[in-house]
């Protein structure tokens, strides 16, 4: 039996092709699906939460403060909610041929360093800010300049939570050991240390 349509058989497969551009890629859900794992162990994002809660939650912290949130832009994924010299500002996550980097004007895009995830993007920042490089950061001075931009720091995130002390010593042991296989502990200890592997 067959069965005859009344679309073409190059309409059909040209619709495909276009259906199967527009969905993202297997890895590209992957990478999605890993950066999504890390910002959930990290304790600093905060999910659904909208630009109104998080300015509510940023606006009495010191500058350097900061959130990771879900974007209300449907062209990005997340959000960098932070306090500034000019009070609480939001920085849209751009996420483009399977990198993270920071949403910004066009003429500085090419500038910005590309993340395979929203953690290293997140860690760069504060550890840029951290050290005070402001060669690495192009930064400007922390006061708002005359064309109303500011500095941008990261250097405390806002937890959900507290977190725990077992997180709390995983992340100290990330900042100073270098390679946590060659450390005298037990195989389990050193799989919890690298399921999370930042520093922040």
């Amino acid at each position: 039996m067959t069965c005859q349509s009344s679309e073409s058989t190059e309409t059909i497969e040209s619709n495909r092709r276009a259906d199967d551009n527009s969905r993202p890629s297997d890895s590209d859900e992957n990478r999605i699906a890993s950066a999504m794992k890390d910002l959930k162990n990290t304790g600093w994002y905060w999910g659904g939460l909208t630009a109104t809660e998080a300015r509510e939650i940023l606006q009495d912290a010191s500058e350097g403060t900061f959130l990771v949130r879900d974007s209300s832009q449907r062209n990005y994924l997340f959000t960098i909610s932070a306090m500034t010299s000019a009070g609480p500002t939001n920085l849209r996550i751009e996420y483009k041929h399977g990198k993270f980097k920071l949403d910004s004007v066009v003429l500085v895009k090419p500038k910005l360093k590309q993340f395979d995830s929203v953690v290293h993007l997140v860690e760069h920042y504060v550890m840029l800010s951290r050290t005070g490089d402001k060669a690495l950061s192009n930064a400007q001075p922390s006061a708002a300049l005359p064309n109303g931009t500011v500095q941008l720091l990261l250097t405390k995130p806002v937890y959900t939570a507290t977190p725990s002390l077992q997180h709390l010593c995983r992340i100290a042991i990330n900042r100073r050991a270098k390679q946590i296989q060659d450390l005298p502990l037990p195989n389990r200890l050193k799989n919890y240390l690298t399921d999370y592997v930042y520093n922040v």
